[in-house]
């Protein structure tokens, strides 16, 4: 009689943790989801940081030595540049990781090739995305005092000449906060259909833990 053997154990991809910033989590969850990146996890450090730059290396520093510790050997920077001033990038040599290319989400988002030809006519320009549409009261009405003071405008925007929304989906309520907010602020406005931009290749390329 012979003798029956066990299946082989089919084994999935090694999870993979992305650390990253809470402005770009749900676009992250909707990438994962469209390309089937189930061993893909993710983590945020808090979107408030966008306006703290200086604690995002610290902080990443602590979250990377923190999901060591859990066992995580593949993890991704979740970040471009980001204002650190370099600051990511030794915290990223230092463990050994990879970031998202580029200055910020601003340029990612459109492609780094794209964001380089426009980056000098954009210099004028005040970005709005998908999730600064969606909070534009906690990021910027509430904590400038524009709800209060709107005469305080004048002060944090006058130097900006045109509203770009880079548009990470097509929701015309979000193009309609964006085009109130360019009126409010008195700038000119363009929209950009974006999509995730260079966010989709560099998560593909986090998800083979490379």
């Amino acid at each position: 009689m012979q003798e029956r053997t066990k299946p082989e154990k089919v084994l999935g991809p090694e999870k993979v943790l992305v650390i990253a910033c809470g402005m770009i989590a749900r676009e992250i969850l909707a990438v994962r989801e469209t390309l089937g990146f189930g061993h893909l996890d993710l983590t945020c450090l808090p979107a408030e940081f966008h306006y703290r730059p200086d604690r995002i290396a610290p902080s990443m520093d602590a979250a990377i030595t923190k999901a060591r510790a859990e066992g995580y050997r593949h993890i991704f920077v979740g970040y471009a540049d980001c204002g650190t001033g370099g600051a990511l990038d030794r915290i990223c040599e230092k463990h050994g990781v990879a970031r998202i290319d580029g200055p910020h989400c601003f340029a990612f988002y459109q492609g780094l090739s794209a964001f380089e030809e426009i980056a000098e006519d954009d210099m004028l320009s005040f970005y709005m995305t998908d999730f600064l549409c969606r909070q534009f009261d906690a990021f910027f009405m509430k904590p400038l005092g524009l709800d209060r003071h709107p005469e305080l405008i004048q002060d944090f925007f006058g130097n900006y000449k045109k509203l770009v929304y880079l548009a990470q989906t097509d929701d015309p309520q979000l193009e309609r906060v964006a085009q109130d907010a360019a009126r409010l602020l008195g700038l000119a406005y363009e929209k950009r259909q974006t999509g995730y931009g260079d966010l989709t290749k560099a998560l593909a390329t986090a998800a083979r833990g490379s």
